[in-house]
């Protein structure tokens, strides 16, 4: 969803916790198909691979084909770590019970990980007109987009900083969960 399409709603809390809680029920469900009939355990990662395939091919055509919204800010979330986690724990151990427990708590905790070398660059602040942002604020400015609520913007002063400084282990602990 919308969670995963701009790259400043990619945020350290909600992001983290939402996107890979509604990412696992494809994977899951290819991954129990190919090892039932198959017994072939990579139906996780055939299943990111496709599903990124086809995200690729709307941010293409969709964001820069229409609207000409740069593809480098529009890019779907890397999920393939998370994949290839869930099919390795489904390999080693045979079961549905370990695969749903450690392999969904190893989905949620590699995501941040996984793209944090993508969004890394998007967090450098900077000073735009007077004001102190994130690089990844800029294109929420610079390319107006119709539908997006501006309290996307208040998303750093949730109630997650009672956890304490940082707050992307705290989201990815409960994705996990």
């Amino acid at each position: 969803g919308d969670w995963d399409f701009w790259v400043d709603w990619k945020d350290r809390r909600l992001w983290v916790t939402v996107v890979p809680i509604v990412l696992i029920t494809f994977p899951a469900a290819v991954q129990v198909l190919l090892w039932e009939r198959l017994r072939l355990p990579w139906g996780a990662t055939v299943c990111v691979l496709g599903l990124l395939f086809g995200e690729w091919i709307n941010r293409y055509f969709n964001f820069w084909g229409w609207t000409y919204f740069p593809i480098t800010l529009c890019f779907p979330s890397q999920i393939v770590p998370g994949a290839i986690l869930l099919d390795v724990v489904l390999l080693l151990s045979g079961s549905y019970l370990l695969t749903a427990i450690v392999g969904g708590m190893a989905w949620g905790l590699i995501f941040y990980p996984g793209n944090w070398p993508v969004i890394a660059p998007y967090h450098v602040p900077v000073e735009y007109n007077g004001t102190l942002m994130s690089v990844a604020d800029i294109p929420g400015y610079n390319y107006v987009r119709t539908g997006t609520p501006e309290y996307i913007r208040m998303v750093e002063k949730g109630t997650l900083r009672t956890f304490g400084k940082d707050v992307a282990p705290v989201s990815a602990f409960f994705s996990a969960l």
